[in-house]
């Protein structure tokens, strides 16, 4: 078979419900590595939230974190690396707004950097829970432009803070709100999306967009299922993704979606 380029989502689409990776998947994609393909992660996950996992499945290729606005390959220097930032000026100024947008918690990042206006509470995994006195975030502690911008607001408000955001920023940012039960805007520069990211890899390999395939859950996945060749929505993505994907797993995130998916399409099984 013609070598592809496969890229994954990784939240409620490689990972299952415990955000860890099975051993069928492991397993799955680690063969379709010796067979050729190209394995890849594409995730909105920073990069803190990712290394483990693309170390375990002993991957060399190039991961983009933060939906695209991150691309490089981990662990070694990379010509082909580039990082889409956000003007401080921003974070500065939703510094002082806070109370106007209902911001509970404020926190940007790097590749290799986080401050947050404070710890997360116990309830709240995505951010850490203890933060050093030099990673608590100020106008002084913020010296350069961060990569993204994650903020947690008051429940059920996200969608109104949103439009908030881009009526006051739209020309500096992108605005994508997370599913499930924490009202989260994930923040990055204008124009970033996953579809960029993928389109990058293609390039940088030289494969065609039909040799693509790309798996995903949710609306921050729909603009790189749309642009690949195979664009695979998961059993339990959303309505909307599943609208735009060429096909759907007949297994969800929970029971190997991806890993059964590809052991058939690519004839793994042997």
């Amino acid at each position: 078979m013609q070598q592809k380029l496969i890229t994954l989502d990784l939240d409620g689409t490689t990972l299952n419900n415990h955000s860890q990776l099975s051993p069928l998947t492991i397993k799955t994609l680690q063969k379709a590595t010796r067979a050729g393909h190209l394995v890849s992660i594409v995730t909105g996950r920073p990069y803190r939230m990712a290394r483990d996992i693309y170390d375990q499945l002993q991957l060399t290729t190039p991961m983009a974190n933060f939906n695209g606005a991150l691309t490089h390959i981990p662990h070694q220097k990379w010509d082909g690396e580039y990082s889409m930032t956000i003007n401080k000026a921003v974070v500065y100024d939703l510094m002082r707004h806070k109370d106007d947008y209902g911001i509970k918690l404020l926190a940007v990042e790097n590749k290799h950097s986080f401050f947050a206006d404070h710890a997360a509470p116990a309830t709240f995994d995505f951010f850490p829970h203890e933060i050093s006195d030099d990673q608590v975030l100020t106008e002084e502690s913020l010296r350069g432009n961060p990569t993204s911008i994650t903020i947690l607001v008051e429940p059920n408000s996200a969608h109104f803070v949103k439009n908030q955001l881009l009526y006051h920023y739209r020309d500096y940012i992108n605005v994508g709100v997370w599913g499930g039960p924490h009202s989260v805007l994930e923040i990055v520069s204008k124009g970033i999306q996953k579809a960029k990211a993928v389109d990058y890899l293609a390039r940088y390999y030289h494969i065609d967009r039909q040799n693509i395939i790309a798996f995903g859950d949710e609306h921050n996945d729909a603009e790189m299922l749309d642009y690949v060749g195979r664009g695979v929505a998961m059993r339990n993505a959303t309505a909307q993704t599943k609208s735009i994907a060429n096909d759907i797993t007949e297994f969800d995130n929970e029971h190997d979606g991806v890993a059964k998916y590809l052991s058939e399409y690519l004839d793994l099984a042997n």
